[in-house]
C-alpha cells in the first residue's frame, strides 16, 4: 500500500472522528456479534487487545461482558482514540506495520472492521496469530471480496470505473492457519436500503471509509452510476449489501 494512501485512511478517519458514533451502525452491529461469539469460548484474563479500535465499540463491548478484564485500544487515528475515555488504555500505533511492542503475549486479539484497511490483510493476521499467547484467541469481522454488488453493476452498466474499495476475499485470508485453529468461519449478507443512493454512501464518508486508490469521479459520472442502479422491486428503494467474514481462531 503506497504511504500517501496509507495516510489518506488515516486522516479520513481522523476527520470523520466527531461524526463516527452516530453513522457506524454496521460497525456496532458486529461488534456485538464478535462480542457474543467470545462470550462462548474461554477466553483466558490477561492482555486483551482491540486493533483497529476507532471509538472504542469493540472494546467497550467486551469490557461490558467481562468488567474486571481491561482491553487495550490500538489505533493509527489519534483523533479516534481522544473519543474514548481517558481512563481507558489507548496506544497509537500504525498497524501496517506491525504491532506493539508488550511484555506479554496476548490471550485476545480483536478487530472489528479494521483488518481490510491494513497493507497484506492476510500477513497482519498470521502475524497477530502468531503473537497470541498459547491458547489464545483471534475474534476478527472484517467486509470482504463480494461487497457493494449493485455499486459494481450500476458503475458497469454506467461505462464509468467503479471507486469502491477493494476487500479481501474471505478465503485468502486464513491460508496460512491450520484449519484445526479455526473455531468459526462464516461470512454474512448484510444489506442496507435507502430513499436515494447517496443516503447508502454518505455514510462511508461520515465514518471516514470513503478512501480508495481509484481516481475520484465527476459529478456527471455519479449521476450516471446512480441512474443506473438497480431499484428493488419490493420498495423501489436502492441496497447496497455488504459480505462480512466472521473469525474465531484460536492458538
Amino acid at each position: 500500500m503506497a504511504e500517501n494512501l496509507e495516510q489518506l485512511i488515516i486522516s479520513n478517519f481522523d476527520e470523520a472522528s466527531c461524526t463516527y458514533n452516530n453513522h457506524a451502525y454496521l460497525q456496532k452491529l458486529y461488534a456485538i456479534k464478535l462480542t457474543d461469539h467470545c462470550a462462548k469460548q474461554i477466553i483466558k484474563p490477561g492482555l486483551w487487545l482491540d486493533l483497529g479500535s476507532g471509538t472504542g465499540f469493540l472494546a467497550d463491548a467486551l469490557e461490558a461482558k467481562k468488567p474486571r478484564q481491561s482491553v487495550v485500544r490500538i489505533d493509527g487515528s489519534q483523533r479516534m482514540l481522544k473519543q474514548q475515555d481517558n481512563s481507558k488504555q489507548t496506544i497509537l500505533f500504525n498497524l501496517s506495520s506491525g504491532l506493539p511492542s508488550f511484555k506479554e503475549s496476548p490471550t485476545l486479539i480483536a478487530s472489528n472492521f479494521a483488518l481490510h484497511w491494513l497493507e497484506n490483510p492476510k500477513e497482519r493476521l498470521e502475524e497477530w496469530f502468531t503473537a497470541l499467547a498459547p491458547q489464545g484467541w483471534l475474534a476478527i469481522a472484517l467486509p470482504v471480496e463480494g461487497s457493494f454488488p449493485e455499486w459494481h453493476d450500476a458503475a458497469k452498466k454506467a461505462n464509468v470505473n467503479c471507486t469502491a474499495m477493494s476487500f479481501p476475499a474471505h478465503d485468502s485470508l486464513i491460508e496460512g492457519i491450520n484449519r484445526e485453529n479455526i473455531k468459526l468461519q462464516k461470512v454474512e449478507y448484510f444489506t442496507q436500503e435507502a430513499p436515494k443512493v447517496n443516503y447508502l454512501l454518505k455514510p462511508l464518508v461520515r465514518v471516514g471509509a470513503q478512501t480508495t486508490p481509484h481516481s475520484a469521479l465527476t459529478i456527471r459520472q455519479w449521476r450516471r452510476i446512480y441512474k443506473s442502479w438497480e431499484i428493488s422491486s419490493e420498495n423501489y428503494f436502492p441496497k447496497l449489501t455488504w459480505l462480512i467474514q466472521i473469525l474465531l481462531i484460536q492458538k
